[in-house]
């Protein structure tokens, strides 16, 4: 069996918890994210993947820890996720299925979520907490009457689209909290899927940080249940979208073992509010404590010059660390939009002599200070892949531990980079928006060698 504890002050969760979303102990200036604590027992099967990824990798998913201890058999719960998965084609189109994994190029890959439930990778994160909610009620783990709460998102893009589409399925009331801005082709389908949405206007009385996000929260407290991609509101929105993760270790595995291509060397990651590097991050580390891949790859986060939380608290933390080890190179300045050469150098070094303890001393440390490494962006920032805009990281600590882990080192694209990216996408067949291609923008921004073996994240789709 598995279990959730806080990565912030290490408190544990009971597999009967009847709202095993966020740490009660939040709130005290720590940074509490309530996470998996280990890789359950699993044996993949030979070849690449196929099927259902909520199928073949429930022995991995919380929910499903979660059935088989309340009584319910393994027969009994793929049942109801193919029940579900149903569900969500009838209202989307499509169900959940292995997304494409192709070269693009000698030593380049695409992994493809544009044309995956709702057009991205998000749905992944909503149908892992709608297997929760599922399991929960019919194993008695929550009353009926849990029904009545509504489910809250703060988005105005694919992850409300995503919501949106699985609340729907569920028949579940979603409360979805926009910007002004919104785009309206996004308004319009959130109101054909019976979202309910609440237009969140910048206050001058608001806190910093996103005024929807500060309007979810509230809607939590009155007791909406988070039904989002953060994880700081819920970790188990984590569950769903290591399936990502895993595929993309099976799919590539499986090219190695038909001699068409040796371990993966980089992954290049978009990060908005940090769920989606979460979860691959995590699924990958799974895979390869398991066998399925040699090495775990270098994690690479990408964010735009308009706003980069996390690449600011990244340099923070290694900068911290090279001084305590006394590194000959150290990374850029936090707050510089240049500076990848040297945030590479400093990746490399520490990579090759911190020892594993003294990562965890740097982490922990920014754990327990979480204001000092990451806090709201100063400014209203505006890009064209607006999708990655989120004020604060939300999910930062797992993906700077991720990096220093794997010897990754984050990246900062431009505007003219993101719409290469974006025409690139599109020149390979691949719809991706801005937003979906910005991996792939950061992958040509880390500037490695013509050998080095690579693979960028299209997550989603432009409407």
């Amino acid at each position: 069996m598995t279990a959730l504890a806080c990565t912030g002050c290490g408190h544990t969760v009971a597999l009967d918890e009847p709202r095993p979303f966020r740490c009660p102990r939040a709130g005290d200036g720590r940074d509490h994210v309530l996470a998996r604590t280990d890789a359950p027992p699993w044996q993949p099967a030979a070849g690449p993947p196929v099927g259902n990824p909520f199928v073949r990798y429930r022995a991995l998913a919380y929910p499903w820890h979660v059935a088989r201890a309340r009584g319910m058999s393994d027969d009994a719960y793929v049942a109801r996720v193919e029940a579900l998965d149903r569900a969500v084609a009838a209202v989307d189109g499509r169900g959940f299925a292995i997304t494409p994994y192709r070269a693009v190029a000698p030593a380049r890959w695409w992994k493809d979520e544009t044309g995956h439930v709702a057009g991205s990778h998000k749905a992944r994160h909503l149908f892992g907490l709608a297997l929760w909610l599922d399991v929960a009620e019919r194993t008695g783990l929550v009353t009926a009457a849990e029904r009545a709460r509504p489910l809250a998102i703060a988005s105005c893009g694919n992850a409300a689209l995503a919501a949106a589409v699985v609340a729907r399925a569920i028949e579940r009331r979603l409360q979805v909290f926009v910007p002004p801005t919104a785009d309206a082709v996004v308004v319009a389908r959130l109101t054909a899927l019976g979202a309910e949405l609440t237009v969140c206007p910048r206050r001058a009385d608001d806190p910093p940080g996103d005024p929807c996000y500060h309007r979810f929260q509230a809607a939590v407290r009155a007791g909406a249940l988070p039904f989002s991609c953060q994880g700081s509101d819920n970790g188990l929105t984590i569950d769903g979208g290591v399936t990502l993760g895993l595929e993309l270790a099976e799919q590539h595995a499986a090219l190695g073992a038909g001699g068409l291509a040796e371990p993966l060397q980089h992954v290049a990651i978009q990060i908005g509010g940090g769920a989606l590097a979460t979860a691959v991050a995590r699924g990958l580390a799974w895979a390869h404590a398991r066998g399925v891949i040699a090495t775990t790859p270098a994690i690479h986060a990408v964010q735009t010059a308009a706003c980069f939380p996390l690449v600011r608290a990244w340099r923070r933390v290694a900068r911290g660390l090279a001084d305590q080890l006394a590194a000959p190179v150290r990374p850029a300045a936090a707050d510089a939009t240049a500076g990848a050469a040297d945030d590479a150098a400093a990746a490399r070094w520490l990579h090759a002599n911190a020892p594993p303890a003294a990562i965890d001393r740097a982490v922990t440390a920014a754990a327990a200070a979480r204001s000092q490494f990451m806090w709201p962006w100063e400014s209203a920032p505006h890009s064209v892949a607006s999708g990655i805009l989120d004020d604060e990281t939300y999910d930062w600590l797992a993906i700077v531990r991720a990096m220093l882990a794997t010897g990754g080192w984050p990246v900062v694209v431009d505007e003219a980079a993101l719409i290469a990216a974006r025409a690139a996408a599109h020149a390979g067949g691949v719809p991706a928006s801005a937003t979906g291609a910005a991996g792939l923008a950061g992958l040509h921004a880390l500037d490695l060698p013509a050998t080095a073996r690579v693979a960028a994240l299209l997550t989603g789709v432009e409407r």
